[in-house]
This record gives C-alpha cells, structure tokens and sequence, in this order.
C-alpha cells in the first residue's frame, strides 16, 4: 500500500502541477517574470519529488524521527540518506536536466520533433567507449569508464558532421540520417565487443547499457554538473537566435543570425553536455524526446522559457523515474532506462503518429 502511494505521488503530482500551468500560463508572452514564475513552480515540484526519493527505498526512514535523533550524523539512516540517496538524486537530476536540454535543442535545430541526443548517435560512440573500457577492465579506474564513454562521444560528433557534410542544407535532415547511420555502426560493434566479454563482465555492461544510477560519484558528479552549467549558459545566451532558426533560416539571416556559426555553437554544446551525462549514467533514452514536447505543449515554443522550464522539469522526470526503478520491485533494482523506456516508448508512438498527420508545432 505504501509502494502504491509513492507510485500514486511520483506520477500524479507533476501532472497536476503541469495541467495548472498549463491553465494559468498558455498564451502568455514570453517575459522575464513569467520565465521565473514557471521555473519557480518547476523548482518547487523538483524539491517536492526529490524530498520523497530521499526517504523512499528498500529501507524506510522516517525523516521527522531521524531529525530528532541525538547523534543522527552516525546513524545508519543518516548514512543511507547523505551518502547514497541523495548523490544519486543529484546524479540524476543533472542528467535528467541535461538529456532534456539537449533534447530541445536538437529538436530545435533540425525542426524534427523527433530528433533528441540518441537519434543523432551521440550515445552509440558513449556505449562503444564505455563497453570497450568494461571489457578491458578499466571500471576499477575512478574515471576509467566515464573517460573513455565521453571520448567515444566526442569521435561520434566528429563522424557525424564529417558523413553530413558541409553543406547548408545537410544541417538538418542529412545530418539526423547521418547520425542514424554511424549509430547504427556503433550497435555493430557493441555487439561484437559483448560477443567478446566474458561472464564477469557482461552484467556491469548491460545495465550501463540500458543506464545505471546507482554507482553515484562526488568527484564524477561535480564535473557532470559543471559541464551541464557551462553547456546550458552557452546555449541559452542563443535562445533568441534558436527561436529565429526555428522560423526559417532565411528570416534569421535577415535579422542577423550568423546561422552556421549558431547550428555549430548549439549542436556542440548540446552535445557535449549529452556525452558527460551519458559518460556518467549509461544509456538513458527517451527523456530529450519526452520532456521537450511536454513543456512545448504547455508552455509554449518559445526557447527563453522552453530551455530552462525542460531543464528543471527534465531533471524532476528523471529522479522519479530513478526511484520507481529502485522501489518497484522491492529490494530489486531496475535499470533506469527501463522506466523512461516504458513512459517513452508510447509517447514516441503519439508522436509519430502526430508528426505523420501534420500536427506537430513548433
């Protein structure tokens, strides 16, 4: 019973906060104050959800009974909450934020509503670099994986614009069909890099496979969350550039958009963000594709809103799909990437059903 009203809470309170929104806010212009006022209802939706994913897991804790505990700092349950649960809601949040953001963008840029960070193979180079180091055993290294995952990333960004080209017009549907294709290269050689693992090894690479938030790192968060801000603060100082290219690439260069020198700007800072969170958590999908549309719908299309309302929304998705993953199946834990699979997958089916009958906006 006690499963089923976290479950209940976890799903059902950022719907409803959303459907107020969505009541309130639609149709209004985008101004300083609105964005504040969205971002701070999105923030206190994110502290509500990651207030009970810090006291939710297979051992229960009773928050107001450990606060008056004498001596709490040395109590078990003080342990699981400040060294276990609440690294991993950070971790998650960042990639959660992360994967969001980068989602808008590429949705923005190739005005494809189903674009997002995986799509574009971004993740394929991840899961090649990170295979490769499980296998060769360089998980017991602190940043081993994560080094060689990000690596693999960054020579999938580079393959990507190299099969596209330099062409104008290749910037947006060859380039999303070139980044089909290199990540289609790329789950070939994570086959046969599997085909080669040995027992030992497979499990660590399957569940970083389908996305693992439960090895947390302070050190590894810290430069995750560094990045993310670093990435985020480059992209949204092109918020108004993204809005024009969005119109048409012949209206922004009338209004004094240097369009290559911002499609260059966005798709590498979005990616680069993309391939420190995936070097962080593994394969995480759907969330760039989910979180986007849902804000757009409510909020509108408008990139000074849309960006930092899927970064905070994107953030809350993710720790609550965090922990219905390592809650649902009791002292179990599932990988992260299924529950987003499971949320996103018939979405991406609404949407392409959408997008076939022209009612996709942005």
């Amino acid at each position: 019973m006690t499963r089923f009203f976290l479950f209940t809470f976890l799903l059902a309170v950022p719907a409803i906060v959303l459907s107020v929104a969505s009541k309130i806010e639609t149709g209004k212009a985008v101004t300083p104050l609105r964005v504040s006022r969205v971002c701070a209802l999105l923030f206190g939706v994110f502290l509500a959800v990651a207030a009970i994913a810090a006291i939710t897991g297979p051992h229960r804790i009773d928050l107001l009974s450990l606060l008056r505990q004498e001596g709490a700092a040395a109590s078990p349950e003080h342990t699981i909450i400040f060294s276990v649960r609440i690294p991993r809601i950070i971790l998650a949040a960042i990639v959660g934020a992360t994967l969001s953001t980068a989602g808008a963008v590429f949705q923005g840029l190739l005005r494809n509503p189903l674009a997002d960070p995986y799509i574009l193979g971004i993740s394929g180079g991840a899961a090649v670099g990170a295979v490769l180091g499980i296998i060769v055993g360089l998980d017991v290294l602190p940043f081993g994986v994560p080094v060689l995952a990000f690596l693999g990333s960054l020579i999938t960004i580079f393959l990507v614009f190299g099969v596209a080209g330099k062409r104008r017009e290749s910037q947006s549907g060859t380039l999303l069909l070139s980044g089909v294709i290199v990540n289609a290269f790329c789950t070939a050689a994570i086959m046969f890099l599997i085909s080669t693992a040995s027992g030992t090894r497979l499990h660590g690479i399957m569940f970083w496979l389908m996305g693992d938030l439960g090895l947390a790192d302070t050190s590894q968060t810290l430069l995750g969350g560094i990045a993310l801000l670093a990435g985020f603060i480059v992209i949204y100082l092109h918020a108004r550039s993204l809005n024009l290219l969005v119109i048409g690439e012949e209206q922004a260069l009338q209004l004094g958009v240097d369009v290559e020198k911002t499609r260059r700007v966005l798709f590498f800072a979005a990616s680069f963000i993309t391939a420190a969170a995936v070097s962080l958590s593994g394969l995480i999908g759907f969330v760039g594709l989910l979180v986007p549309h849902l804000i757009r719908m409510i909020f509108g299309s408008d990139f000074r809103l849309l960006l930092p309302a899927s970064f905070l929304f994107g953030a809350t998705f993710l720790v609550a799909a965090d922990t219905l993953a390592r809650t649902a199946l009791g002292p179990s834990e599932l990988p992260v990437g299924v529950i987003t699979a499971l949320f996103g997958a018939p979405f991406f089916i609404y949407l392409l059903r959408k997008t076939e009958a022209g009612r996709c906006r942005f």
